[in-house]
């Protein structure tokens, strides 16, 4: 059934779906990415994903296109009970720290693109399935 309100963010439902390793790539997502890529931009894939789903995530990624990057950043131990924005926040910084600048970010909530150590540019995607406040 449609809803034009997205669902809020089931944490259990959502790891049993990671665990199934079959998330499709969003075309326009992909084809940016590939561009990105080939202007020789470092790519860095910030998830809230947890770490012991990165086998799963790199087989899931790889195998709908999604390859090259430079690093793939999960949720560890210590990023329990974080929000999504401080998560990303705290990540974002330690990129920024390690000299790199964060020209471009693109995310399907707004928690992937808010806070701080934002990018100079960012790009919203549209996410009917679920909301993370």
């Amino acid at each position: 059934m449609y809803s034009p309100r997205s669902e809020i963010f089931d944490h259990v439902q959502f790891d049993n779906w990671v665990l199934e390793g079959m998330a499709q790539a969003i075309k326009p997502s992909l084809k940016l990415y590939e561009e990105v890529s080939k202007l020789g931009f470092k790519m860095f894939l910030l998830t809230g994903r947890a770490e012991n789903k990165r086998s799963i995530t790199i087989n899931n990624l790889t195998k709908v296109g999604f390859e090259n990057w430079d690093r793939l950043i999960l949720r560890g131990a210590d990023d329990d009970g974080k929000t999504a924005v401080a998560f990303k926040s705290d990540k974002r910084k330690q990129i920024v720290e390690e000299g790199f600048r964060i020209i471009g970010n693109l995310g399907d909530q707004w928690s992937d693109l808010i806070g701080s150590y934002v990018s100079i540019r960012s790009f919203k995607l549209s996410n009917p399935m679920y909301f993370i406040s």
